[in-house]
């Protein structure tokens, strides 16, 4: 999946999008259920990010709630399917969520996400975020998924 891609799934835009690239996306068998199907995602995080100027000065560290919502975006891009009508994607509930190190400027966030329940306009999907090779965090996301043309 190109960047051109990634921009026509997902409407967030900069400073808020948080996926630069996808590195494996695997769509489950079942063209009406989604559950299985998986995705690792990158995101390159840099100095230049804008959130780093007061989180926190003279120790940058991003934050966990932008970790999550990077996770969130790869599970939406794990969901759409090519061809398939635009949907939009809300965080429902964040259980299960753990911090294990702190992620700075210069770490390449490894965006794991697995649909583990679909049950049509909910979903519940696994994710976790590691830099290189250790996990950083973690959560299980509730989505809420509706048709674009219908919020």
């Amino acid at each position: 999946m190109n960047t051109r891609r990634i921009l026509e799934i997902l409407p967030h835009r900069y400073p808020f999008l948080l996926v630069d690239k996808v590195i494996s996306l695997e769509y489950s068998t079942d063209p009406k259920n989604r559950t299985g199907s998986k995705i690792v995602a990158q995101k390159n995080v840099t100095m230049n990010e804008p959130f780093f100027q007061g989180h926190f000065p003279g120790l940058p560290v991003m934050p966990g709630v932008l970790q999550i919502e990077a996770m969130a975006q790869a599970a939406c891009l794990a969901f759409a399917r090519p061809g398939e009508p635009k949907m939009v994607y809300f965080i429902a509930s964040i259980t299960e969520a753990k911090f294990r190190r702190i992620v700075v400027p210069g770490d390449v966030l490894h965006l794991h996400a697995e649909i583990t329940k679909d049950r049509g306009s909910i979903l519940i999907v696994k994710t976790e975020a590691k830099v290189d090779g250790q996990t950083v965090s973690e959560a299980e996301l509730m989505a809420k998924v509706a048709p674009k043309d219908q919020t």
